[in-house]
């Protein structure tokens, strides 16, 4: 890897005439997923606060690039893997010497401890955990994957503290490479804001909603083993064989074409859609008449919240780690034992059947982007100068 190309997306940073800290975050792109689009939404975050703020990125790629602020300096490190990186991200934190790191993403996590650790920079490091390990390791395709606990149990101590995104993600990283409790600290995503709720008026292709008297459940989540959508299409079924509805999931991945195929076995081509990915599926939350979230396991959920913010009806299964901890054990939507079809389909039709439903709105006010970012100013003993 010689070095790192420097790209930047605006106006360069004279930190020369800047008294305020440089604050960096490290991860392996912006491919959609949640943990890029919580890093993406702090970043801005930090630049509005005043911070210059570098987002260091093994590869400078993904559906997330174009809602970075212009005032953020993109650094590309131009790897094709983030073990590949490594180099680069050395070069880096000895040249631009940030005040602090943030980095996402276990795997990412273990390369910026070991670059820190070798390029003997004062550099505060916080990595932070967005899925429940224990499940997302189970589930690695990979052979040479399944030895990350190892590595992150001797490497984690190393760092100057430990982020997870809800207190069973906390719990489950704490016994899986026993790491004390105590020594990580739980911080909801920043999901609720001014910004999400104009989303929600945006104009969408809304044919799937077409027919008012046809409810609409929606689903979004990439399309893998993950977000559980077999047996949300199974449960839907169920629903159909008493009444009139319509599916739309949002999203794309390695299961596409599995779940299409389960679509047409089942004949449920009219009333069942794949929209694939959409930049704001926010809008489509706001039109739906239930969100339901399947997951076999999650790090915290931000799509339920992010449909309460629209004041829709939920339903989620009771998967580790995170949505019962945002329902409060179901005051805000049923919650279901993760994998019974039978079971969801009986919680969708009842939320159907509610006149009232929660103030779910409320709910989601408690996950709001200035409430996670100032505990991530606090954590990480930053302020301006």
């Amino acid at each position: 890897m010689g070095g790192y190309p420097l790209g930047s997306c605006s106006e360069k940073i004279d930190m020369n005439k800047a008294n305020i800290d440089r604050v960096a975050l490290f991860m392996p792109s912006l491919r959609g997923g949640g943990a890029e689009r919580v890093m993406v939404i702090l970043a801005n975050e930090f630049v509005a606060r005043g911070f210059a703020v570098d987002l260091v990125l093994a590869n400078a790629e993904g559906p997330y690039y174009k809602d970075v602020d212009k005032k953020i300096n993109i650094v590309n490190l131009g790897a094709a893997r983030v073990l590949m990186s490594l180099p680069g991200l050395i070069k880096y934190l000895r040249t631009q010497k940030p005040s602090v790191m943030l980095s996402a993403l276990n795997h990412a996590n273990v390369v910026a401890i070991v670059a820190k650790l070798l390029a003997t920079v004062n550099t505060r490091l916080w990595v932070s955990e967005h899925n429940a390990l224990t499940r997302s390791i189970q589930n690695r395709a990979l052979r040479r994957e399944r030895w990350l606990p190892y590595w992150m149990s001797l490497l984690y101590p190393f760092a100057d503290g430990v982020i997870a995104v809800s207190n069973g993600v906390a719990d489950d990283l704490a016994r899986t490479i026993k790491l004390p409790r105590n020594k990580i600290q739980v911080i909801y995503n920043p999901i609720y804001s001014e910004g999400l709720l104009q989303l929600a008026t945006e104009q969408i292709d809304d044919s799937c909603f077409s027919s008012f008297a046809t409810p609409v459940l929606l689903a979004a989540g990439r399309l893998t083993e993950q977000k559980g959508f077999t047996v949300l299409i199974q449960a839907f079924r169920q629903l159909r064989k008493d009444r009139a509805a319509r599916l739309v999931i949002l999203g794309d991945g390695e299961e596409r074409s599995m779940l299409q195929s389960l679509i047409d076995e089942l004949g449920l081509n009219d009333d069942v859609v794949l929209l694939g990915f959409k930049s704001n599926p926010i809008a489509y939350m706001k039109k739906a008449t239930v969100f339901v979230l399947s997951s076999n396991w999650e790090g915290f959920g931000n799509v339920l919240v992010e449909a309460m913010a629209c004041g829709t009806a939920v339903i989620s299964t009771d998967c580790p780690s995170g949505p019962s901890e945002i329902l409060e054990g179901g005051k805000w939507g049923r919650l279901v034992a993760v994998g019974d079809a039978d079971a969801l389909a009986y919680a969708i039709k009842e939320t159907l059947d509610e006149t009232v439903h929660p103030d779910v709105a409320k709910r989601a006010r408690d996950f709001s982007v200035c409430t996670s970012v100032d505990r991530y100013l606090s954590v990480m003993n930053l302020s301006i100068q």
